[in-house]
């Protein structure tokens, strides 16, 4: 055993100590310049796309990109906490969840109409429905098996990072031109953009008020990454010879999410597994982007891209809906 251990190690330690040192290096670029960690470690990553089929390294990279992966979405589920966000009130969190489910409905009829598959409209939904990089890679550890969909997921990956960026910046702006409070401001920045951390920026932009309201509206959308998998894994299920069964990070998110709304977990754990998911994930974002190739992004069809936006402008829609219509 020790020696199946050693050989194990010797073959996986060159290829995740590459993205480890990358993922490195994007959150130090990310801390200094402002841009999301995992667009600096996706594009980092693809510099190093020549050392993807060497075999010093290939076993880290797969390790990376799927263990890794899995283990930060398990993780993620520590970071859930529930109680501050009945400052929104129920309806509101009801509109939120209708949201979502909008927006993944909006994806599978898109791929439908530009005549992709249901598995990337599912992907793109989820990723702008919920929280971004993380739900795309979550979401795709659960589609079923096929050549394309590392290349799908990294796209999804890139486009709703560029998209999120876009927002952060913009949607502050218009909320403040159409004349909506701190409170709606906030709801409506937790509602709309793609990842956390932009989620976090752009509501402490406005103020304290709306950062605190938009971080919850934001954690409302990711207690449902679970149900989402779930409604996509049960979409493949006539295209799979075994039953449907709930992953083992699928598990550990839900069980995680559970304990942590007890209260019994100190938050210096809280804070610990929050870093230590955060640097799995970008961990695996790096070793994502080793596996393709920067001509391979490049070559994908224009109507990928339509559909992120499409999805995109149709989640502010709703949400700037319910604003206007029904009010906080």
């Amino acid at each position: 055993m020790v020696s199946s251990i050693r050989t194990r190690w010797n073959s996986h330690f060159g290829g995740v100590l590459l993205v480890a040192v990358i993922a490195a290096a994007a959150t130090f670029l990310s801390e200094h310049y402002g841009a999301p960690a995992m667009l600096f470690a996706l594009l980092i990553g693809m510099a190093f796309h020549f050392l993807n089929d060497d075999p010093a390294f290939a076993p880290g990279l797969e390790f990376s990109a799927k263990t890794l992966l899995r283990l930060g979405v398990g993780l993620l589920g520590l970071r859930l906490t529930v109680g501050d966000v009945e400052s929104v009130g129920f309806t509101a969190v009801a509109a939120v969840v209708g949201f979502v489910l909008a927006t993944l409905a909006c994806g599978a009829v898109l791929a439908f109409l530009f005549g992709r598959r249901l598995a990337f409209g599912l992907l793109a939904g989820g990723s702008v429905a919920i929280c971004g990089a993380s739900a795309a890679l979550a979401i795709s550890s659960v589609l079923p098996a096929r050549a394309e969909r590392e290349h799908d997921t990294l796209f999804v990956v890139i486009g709703v990072t560029a998209l999120s960026t876009v927002a952060m910046i913009a949607y502050p702006i218009l909320f403040r031109s159409i004349g909506m409070s701190d409170l709606e401001a906030g709801f409506l920045i937790g509602a709309t953009i793609h990842d956390v951390a932009q989620v976090v920026g752009a509501g402490y932009s406005i103020s304290e008020e709306a950062g605190v309201i938009a971080t919850f509206v934001k954690m409302v959308r990711v207690a449902l990454l679970p149900v989402v998998m779930i409604v996509v894994m049960m979409s493949f299920r006539g295209a799979r010879s075994q039953k449907v069964s709930l992953p083992w990070f699928l598990v550990m998110f839900i069980g995680l999410a559970i304990v942590t709304n007890t209260g019994i977990v100190p938050p210096a754990v809280n804070e610990t597994v929050a870093a230590l998911s955060r640097w799995c994930l970008v961990i695996a974002i790096s070793a994502l982007g080793v596996k393709t190739s920067l001509a391979t992004i490049l070559r994908v069809k224009p109507s990928y891209g339509i559909i992120l936006v499409t999805e995109t402008l149709f989640l502010l829609a709703l949400a700037v809906a319910f604003i206007f219509i029904i009010g906080l």
